[in-house]
């Protein structure tokens, strides 16, 4: 089930206003570019902003989440009606023939079981066209990058219009590696207080090469995330056998 950030419709509609810098999502555009890409799969699409970002410079494009009130957002802004919106995860996929296929932010890291990564990755590559590529981003474990996530050092308030003043902090809640868990906390100006917890997964790099090349990848290249220098892996794999 998706986490309450992305499945509540009120924190759907908070995502976008308190995230608004998306310039993470910038080198996706490039790629995108340069793999020579026409179709575009955006796995776990979230509210939209990478497959909007895409379709507006011509890309034909297919968003798919399973949290239905992010999915509600992303059909609501400029240009969402060039992207084909789907409800589900990459295991429900219609038939595809796409070029490239993403996963952006936390995406590759919600998976927290084996299985459920492997059929991800499988059902990503049937999408894909021969030679096609899989392009996703994970944190490096070893930077530890969870200490970041306390209450000291998140905490927040944001004007927001519609919602008014919106406080939000972040909460380490367990460490179990390689599993990290978080809670966000949303104090709205009516006094309402949402929460959402998350579980993330921290992979190694060998176990990602070695997943991917057991789904029929081809690793090409691991690039350095260049708004988060040091801290995160981007794999380029390329689908090369049947997954």
């Amino acid at each position: 089930m998706p986490d309450a950030v992305f499945a509540d419709p009120t924190l759907a509609r908070l995502y976008d206003p308190l995230d608004p810098d998306r310039g993470d999502l910038v080198p996706y555009l490039t790629l995108a570019h340069e793999l020579g890409a026409r179709r575009v799969l955006d796995v776990g699409c979230g509210t939209g902003t990478l497959a909007c970002l895409l379709a507006a410079e011509g890309f034909e494009v297919v968003g798919v989440d399973p949290a239905g009130a992010s999915l509600e957002v992303a059909r609501g802004k400029p240009g969402a009606e060039r992207v084909r919106w789907l409800h589900g995860d990459a295991t429900t996929l219609p038939p595809l023939q796409t070029d490239l296929a993403t996963m952006t932010g936390n995406v590759a890291q919600v998976f927290g079981t084996d299985d459920a990564w492997s059929a991800t990755l499988r059902g990503a590559h049937a999408a894909l066209v021969p030679g096609g590529h899989l392009v996703f981003e994970t944190r490096d474990p070893a930077q530890r990058f969870w200490e970041r996530w306390t209450r000291e050092r998140t905490h927040r308030r944001d004007d927001v219009p519609g919602f008014g003043v919106v406080e939000t902090w972040t909460d380490l809640v367990d460490v179990s590696l390689p599993f990290v868990t978080f809670r966000g906390t949303f104090v709205l100006a009516d006094g309402r207080v949402l929460r959402s917890d998350s579980t993330l997964r921290f992979r190694e790099h060998g176990e990602l090469v070695a997943s991917l090349e057991d789904a029929g990848y081809v690793v090409e290249q691991v690039r350095d995330a260049p708004d988060r220098p040091g801290l995160e892996w981007v794999f380029v794999a390329r689908a090369a056998e049947p997954g």
